[in-house]
């Protein structure tokens, strides 16, 4: 998809919803998004049974460097060119926002869709370093967590600090399907099919081409 086909007003706008649906946010940079961040996104539709998943391409991951990363409307097509799945909204509201970190997002969003139930999807890749998130324990305790397996880093969920922080707030991952309708902080850890596909492999991969 040509970034010249995309309408940026729609995708500056929060997707549509109704209350009492059950809707996963799963943001990141997507540079470039690649089959393990629709693993992801598939996992969490099919165990945690959400009505959507929102796709949030961010401005940028505040705690890495910018220097590679592609534009917003790039990053934008590419999701779109790769995601199939209707229950799946790309959107890029947060830049239209001025939002630049996770705590900031959702404050956001559970303000203006109440009667919503959300949950905050991420690779467990994320895991080790969600201590060092602006205010992650804010986040921690506003909405429900599924962390999803992600290669290397299967056993993170059990030296990480916020497992630790937040341990008798895990679930099982059988009940998963419960997690969107549960009071933060709640959260569970996802086994399933993993994907070795690589942001940081593929923008290497892409010079080493060029």
């Amino acid at each position: 998809m040509n970034t010249k086909d995309l309408n940026r007003e729609t995708y500056l706008r929060m997707p549509h919803v109704e209350p009492n649906m059950t809707v996963g946010l799963f943001g990141g940079s997507f540079n470039p998004p690649h089959e393990g961040h629709l693993l992801v996104a598939q996992t969490a539709i099919r165990k945690l049974k959400l009505d959507q998943l929102w796709w949030i391409v961010t401005p940028g991951n505040p705690l890495k460097s910018h220097g590679n990363l592609a534009t917003l409307g790039e990053r934008i097509a590419c999701s779109k060119a790769l995601v199939r799945d209707p229950r799946i909204r790309v959107t890029a509201f947060e830049a239209a926002q001025g939002l630049h970190y996770t705590a900031q997002t959702l404050k956001f969003v559970l303000k203006r869709n109440i009667g919503v139930r959300f949950a905050w999807v991420m690779g467990a890749d994320n895991l080790a370093n969600f201590h060092k998130w602006q205010h992650w324990q804010t986040i921690a305790q506003s909405v429900p967590i599924a962390i999803i397996d992600r290669p290397g880093s299967t056993l993170s969920f059990l030296s990480s600090i916020m497992a630790k922080r937040f341990d008798y707030a895990r679930i099982d991952e059988d009940d998963a399907a419960r997690l969107p309708h549960m009071q933060a902080p709640a959260w569970t850890f996802i086994h399933g099919p993993r994907s070795h596909h690589s942001s940081t492999a593929i923008r290497q991969n892409n010079l080493k081409g060029a």
